[in-house]
């Protein structure tokens, strides 16, 4: 009978790199802590826009089950546009 058991190899390196001091993230791409609710929700509503046109774009240049595989995932996208618009006129409302 064969008896599967781990690689002693992989098992070090994993308690390794869990015993490891944490990593420190990059601050390359970081959101100022300090900024307020509607400026963020404001770009993310902007990207959330970029996004869907580009996955748009992209779907047009496929075929079949890749296509409407795309094109649920701008849907997916337009939805999530579609909530922070809608959590930005909470914040404002233009009555």
């Amino acid at each position: 009978m064969f008896k599967v058991s781990p690689d002693p190899h992989i098992s070090d390196n994993l308690s390794a790199r869990i015993n490891a001091t944490p990593r420190k993230p990059s601050r390359t791409f970081m959101i100022e802590p300090g900024l307020d609710t509607e400026t963020l929700l404001a770009h993310a509503c902007e990207s959330l826009a970029s996004a869907n046109v580009m996955a748009s774009d992209f779907a047009a240049l496929l075929e079949g089950s890749q296509r409407a595989t795309m094109l649920g995932i701008a849907q997916i996208i337009m939805l999530g546009e579609l909530a922070v618009n809608q959590a930005l006129d909470n914040l404002d409302p233009q009555e």
